[in-house]
């Protein structure tokens, strides 16, 4: 194989950005059941409710759904913050849930946690409802939302301010299919590989 097919293997193209494999599904795996462990041993005397918030967090909820052992119910809601690759810092609730969440233990599962608006506005709504309880679970976590303690109880990958798609992330729609987790590659950085 020659060093120029082994550079096209390296780097995958969607739209008008280049993206590298960041973080193995093998990866993803292990931290998932790693996850579900704390939570069942941290609720095992709870019946909590799981909200994943859509579009993003479906296959990793669907995961960690299958990891968790303890009885528990799922309700789903839709927001979204993002236009291209960037918050727009405006957060729109398309589809909200439609039970009860007073006196409830709730999970939110994210996708990842940008700058926490999302997380933070859902949070406050939940606890406008009565919920006993409400904390976090994300799969990633980007450093401005470590900066500003956005909380999130349980955390899977801590991340500096990359731009990454697939296993559920997307760019305009685009790359939620793959089961690893691509970051945008600087043109910079592929320049000097």
């Amino acid at each position: 194989m020659t060093i120029f097919a082994l550079r096209l293997k390296r780097y995958m193209k969607i739209k008008d950005l280049e993206f590298k494999k960041f973080i193995a599904a093998s990866k993803i795996d292990e931290k998932i059941s790693d996850l579900a462990s704390h939570i069942n041993h941290d609720y095992k005397d709870k019946l909590p409710v799981f909200l994943p918030i859509l579009n993003g967090s479906f296959m990793f909820a669907s995961d960690l759904l299958k990891e968790v052992k303890i009885p528990c119910r799922v309700s789903f809601v839709k927001t979204s913050s993002y236009s291209g690759t960037a918050s727009t810092g405006q957060l729109k609730t398309l589809i909200g849930h439609d039970e009860s969440l007073f006196n409830q233990h709730i999970l939110i599962v994210e996708d990842i946690v940008d700058t926490g608006l999302t997380l933070g506005k859902i949070i406050e709504e939940l606890r406008g409802l009565g919920a006993k309880s409400v904390e976090a679970i994300s799969l990633l976590r980007k450093s401005p939302a470590r900066e500003k303690k956005v909380d999130v109880k349980y955390v899977g990958f801590d991340l500096e301010n990359e731009f990454v798609l697939g296993y559920g992330l997307d760019y305009d729609g685009l790359g939620r299919n793959y089961k690893d987790i691509y970051k945008a590659v600087d043109p910079l950085e592929k320049a000097a590989s």
